[in-house]
């Protein structure tokens, strides 16, 4: 599917109901009003003109048709694939390649998605731990890190896409090691859910529970 076609407009809320889908987030308008940043109202209105032209339904949550996933797993795909890209060819910093990758997603064709495949070498994952579409990937049963007693140890699997959208938070994370296959440990817990950490073995760092609940650990 080329960028030109008439589904352009929508590419970014399909995008965004398939990536809230996937970490188990109830998919309502409320919630693509804050994945997105943009009004409830300009919500409401897009996911009418999604539901008549067959990309969503309402169950009553929102639904990707198989039409809406076919878009949405284009454009995630071209996403993760430029930050794989970014991050590996141009050598562009970790964590600021989300926001690259957001303007590359718009404007990548078949062709040039097919050439980053091959270069890349067919990669599984996005820098971040996040599946690519399409790659034959089956990531573990994973939990958010959250849920992690002090004393287990799990080895880091996703980071939320949600996170990625800070650039302070992830700089914070490379800094400290939290990266996809580092293992981490949960030192100590509190009351307001902020967890203590180390990854591989390094000095503890403090994660709030915002954090701590969109970092996703591998169970198996």
């Amino acid at each position: 599917m080329e960028t030109s076609d008439y589904r352009m407009p929508y590419r970014e809320y399909a995008a965004a109901i398939f990536e809230l889908d996937e970490e188990g987030i109830p998919v309502i308008q409320a919630r693509i009003a804050e994945w997105l940043g943009v009004s409830r109202p300009s919500v409401s209105e897009m996911v009418k003109r999604m539901v008549d032209d067959g990309l969503v339904t309402l169950e009553p949550v929102l639904k990707l048709t198989n039409e809406g996933r076919h878009l949405a797993e284009v454009v995630v795909r071209r996403h993760r694939l430029a930050e794989r890209f970014l991050s590996e060819v141009l050598g562009l910093p970790w964590v600021k390649v989300h926001a690259e990758a957001e303007v590359w997603e718009h404007v990548i064709s078949d062709d040039v998605e097919a050439g980053m495949w091959e270069a890349l070498d067919n990669p599984k994952t996005c820098p971040h731990g996040n599946p690519i579409p399409g790659a034959g990937y089956k990531p573990p049963p994973i939990q958010a890190l959250s849920t992690l007693d002090p004393g287990e140890a799990m080895p880091l699997e996703r980071i939320s896409e949600e996170l990625e959208l800070d650039a302070e938070i992830m700089g914070f994370l490379d800094e400290s090691g939290l990266r996809p296959g580092a293992v981490l440990t949960v030192t100590n817990t509190e009351s307001d859910g902020t967890l203590t950490v180390t990854a591989d073995g390094q000095p503890g760092v403090g994660l709030n529970a915002f954090i701590a609940e969109r970092l996703f650990v591998a169970t198996t």
